[in-house]
């Protein structure tokens, strides 16, 4: 009989592979778990609990614990938004490029990390220059023996060709499409669909309250902690400004000044006034090394120069858990560290994610232990 139970809800990044994903993904994690610890961990298969949520669950008897997680699905929305046409995603790149350097407050993005900015700026960056050069260079190779015409012809499909696979390795396309959507959220009317599913998960996640939970985690990982911004607005809205004593929103990789840091996003700094002046608890776990999130970042700070909610400002140090020949390393494993909060290194860390998910305690027993560890 399960001794804590824990109810946790999802919100994932902007990522296209869906519930099935990460399901697997959890699944996995969990096992390393079990290998790891000596306590095995189960997790059942996936129920649809409703139009855009998805339940299963995570057992660990060997401490009592109970685990009920609800993955709440927007990644139909964000199959919409995935630009396969490389001449559009041109187009509103070019677009939301142009915004971005009109709007970003460029000192204030600074002075928070320097890492999500060259993040911001290498796609289309590296998708104009890898191209081009290899155009120059193969064109000019080939005008030896060739009209010229023909030579800058043959250099420039040449040049698509070889540039399209290294791209899509450097996932320059997929961070194009981000900071597509994500500019055109941030800075113009607010995304009726996105509205309707905020909506929905508020509703979700406000019913949970009068069940008997020792704890409920909202979970956030990379763009899904921008939407938590308008779903706690929603979820204060509901509980009268102050959330449930057993609540935390837990936010994982985030880069919320991507929005916050736009000047046009005014709607969007409403809502962080709206959180800096309310009661909940807000953990955010951050690595250093990661270039697509912000780390040690107080969101709410950059509008409310004295936010009240108590945050937690986390490293997951992950070069404590990690062997040195295993630890994801380097410009080339950006992709992957941005992705290790969800995963277990090679020894256990009471806050990674199959620990958060199976411990006998609330994650603030969790944060004591972490940091314990020297």
């Amino acid at each position: 009989m399960a001794g804590f139970k824990r109810k946790v809800f999802y919100v994932g990044g902007f990522d296209p592979r869906g519930v099935r994903f990460y399901h697997a993904l959890a699944a996995e994690q969990l096992d390393r778990y079990g290998k790891l610890t000596g306590e095995p961990a189960t997790i059942s298969t996936r129920r649809n609990a409703g139009p855009f949520r998805t339940d299963w669950s995570i057992l660990n008897p060997a401490q009592g614990v109970s685990t009920e997680y609800s993955f709440l699905r927007w990644d139909d929305i964000v199959r919409k938004a995935w630009i396969r046409n490389p001449l559009s995603l041109g187009l509103r790149a070019w677009r939301a490029y142009r915004a971005n350097i009109r709007h970003l407050d460029f000192e204030t993005g600074k002075k928070l990390g320097k890492g999500p900015l060259i993040t911001l700026f290498y796609p289309p960056i590296l998708s104009t220059a890898l191209p081009l050069l290899l155009t120059l260079l193969i064109g000019g190779v080939a005008a030896i023996g060739l009209p010229t015409a023909v030579a800058f012809l043959i250099g420039l499909v040449a040049a698509i060709a070889i540039s399209a696979p290294l791209l899509k390795k450097w996932h320059a396309p997929w961070l194009l499409r981000f900071f597509v959507f994500n500019s055109e959220l941030g800075g113009g009317e607010a995304h009726p669909e996105i509205e309707a599913r905020l909506d929905n998960f508020a509703e979700e996640i406000s019913a949970s309250f009068d069940d008997p939970w020792d704890e409920i985690i909202l979970l956030t990982h990379s763009n899904g902690s921008i939407l938590s911004v308008p779903l706690m607005v929603r979820l204060l809205d509901r509980c009268g400004g102050t959330m449930p004593p057993n609540f935390a929103l837990v936010t994982m990789g985030h880069c919320i000044p991507l929005v916050a840091c736009r000047r046009d996003a005014t709607r969007f700094h409403d809502q962080l006034r709206r959180l800096a002046q309310s009661d909940f608890r807000w953990i955010d776990i951050g690595s250093p090394p990661d270039g697509a999130a912000y780390f040690g970042v107080n969101p709410m700070a950059i509008v409310a120069p004295d936010p009240r909610p108590r945050m937690e400002l986390l490293s997951p140090r992950f070069h404590l858990f990690y062997d040195p020949h295993t630890y994801h390393k380097g410009y080339a494993n950006k992709y992957e560290i941005h992705f290790d909060y969800l995963r277990m290194g090679d020894r256990r860390s009471p806050l990674d994610f199959p620990s958060l998910m199976t411990a006998a305690r609330p994650i603030d027993a969790s944060i004591a232990e972490f940091r314990a560890i020297q």
